[in-house]
């Protein structure tokens, strides 16, 4: 069979030739279109359910929301298992799906449950999915240096300007910010006072909601031109909130600045981030999507960053705190090193011992050809290009070589001793 191949191919070197390129063609393609990363993604395919119910014990948190939600999750095609997590004020249940179903397809399943969960929960508390992305898709962290700045406003700067910009970059599916502080309007009511005017700490939160709210009217037709009428009640700064209402004592309103004061603080936090021993910072982490292209991401998000950068206060600039495309960049280095080293190295042995130039340019054909066929079986598999396969293929080129030489000095060996 060996024979009658090797005898076909040197009787139709053209169609040989022409599948050759072909097969070179196809594989730079495939090359191209391969995702690469540092590290390969073994997590497991898996859907979160994140709910927020700040203020509550854990073992409420697993009666009240984590229970009733694990329970109502039961029953969803394809699944393998399902884990749950409660802790102070959050819930975490982790849905996990068969290694070939579609993460997408899982979502919806998921989400279609959820909307039947939901009244089992308390009210108030909404459950909501967690990004589409995996265990190793925090591919880019970066932090902002910003002398002079207290970490409220970079907090606000990084919530509401930077993290919506980076979040509309293709293959992101989220960033998520840390540090600083978040802002909040803050009452601070004095319990004599409440106990005094004989208020209770829902009739403050009820008269704070009731008096934050837009209402609409009608519309008026005068001389051929409509008027909207409309009660704006939003509340806009401290003084709105101070100046609300609560209850009377006769005719005498009593405010919330009678029953305490009104400020601006930062939200409870659980953790500090602090770079180096410099102090905290304020950033945010970039999660890649499903199945996208690390490398690219990256490279998409360094340039959306560069556009930001333009619209932040002076003094304000963007410090990369984890970039995983120098791995990225380090490993695919390495593997054109070793092929570089493997050609020279090839044709140095053959010409050495055969000085047979035409019988080293087979090897060393042999070497960029087998690689190529691997990136499109990576392509046709799903597979990316990491530091495993990579290092698969750096390996695999020593055998490659050690084949070809033996092959290609037999046969130089056979000619020979045919011519003479």
């Amino acid at each position: 069979m060996i024979n009658k191949l090797i005898s076909w191919s040197i009787h139709n070197r053209f169609i040989v030739i022409v599948a050759s390129l072909g097969l070179i063609g196809f594989g730079i393609y495939s090359l191209n279109k391969t995702p690469i990363d540092a590290i390969p993604d073994l997590s497991a395919n898996e859907v979160i359910v994140f709910t927020k119910w700040m203020g509550r014990s854990p073992q409420l948190i697993e009666d009240q929301i984590t229970y009733p939600l694990v329970s109502n999750l039961q029953g969803i095609p394809k699944v393998k298992d399902i884990r749950a997590t409660s802790m102070f004020g959050m819930s975490f249940v982790y849905v996990i799906f068969q290694d070939n179903v579609d993460i997408y397809w899982a979502r919806t399943r998921v989400l279609e449950k959820l909307n039947y969960a939901q009244k089992s929960l308390p009210e108030g508390v909404t459950p909501a999915l967690g990004p589409d992305a995996t265990g190793v898709g925090q591919v880019y962290w970066y932090t902002l240096h910003a002398p002079g700045y207290d970490l409220g406003q970079l907090r606000a700067l990084q919530d509401w300007y930077i993290r919506f910009a980076l979040q509309n970059v293709q293959g992101v599916s989220e960033v998520a910010s840390f540090g600083g502080f978040q802002k909040q309007y803050q009452i601070a009511l004095d319990p004599h006072k409440l106990n005094y005017y004989h208020i209770t700490l829902m009739d403050v939160i009820k008269a704070v909601r009731n008096n934050n709210n837009d209402v609409g009217g009608s519309v008026f037709d005068i001389n051929n031109t409509n008027y909207i009428v409309r009660g704006m009640g939003y509340l806009e700064n401290l003084k709105d909130i101070a100046n609300i209402p609560v209850a009377t004592q006769g005719t005498t309103p009593i405010r919330i600045k009678d029953i305490g004061h009104v400020q601006i603080g930062g939200e409870e936090r659980l953790g500090i981030t602090d770079e180096n021993g410099n102090g905290e910072v304020v950033g945010g982490v970039v999660l890649m999507r499903y199945g996208e292209n690390a490398d690219a991401v990256i490279k998409r998000v360094k340039a959306k960053m560069k556009e930001v950068a333009k619209g932040l206060p002076p003094g304000i600039t963007f410090k990369t705190a984890y970039d995983r495309n120098t791995l990225i960049e380090s490993a695919v280095k390495s593997i054109q090193h070793t092929i570089l080293e493997e050609i020279i190295l090839v044709c140095a042995v053959v010409l050495l011992f055969l000085f047979h130039f035409r019988s080293a340019l087979v090897v060393i054909f042999t070497i960029p050809i087998a690689i190529l066929t691997s990136f499109i079986f990576f392509h046709w598999l799903g597979f990316s290009s990491n530091i495993m396969s990579l290092s698969g293929i750096a390996i695999a080129i020593g055998v490659i070589v050690d084949n070809g030489i033996v092959m290609v000095e037999n046969a130089y060996r056979h000619l020979t001793e045919r011519e003479m």
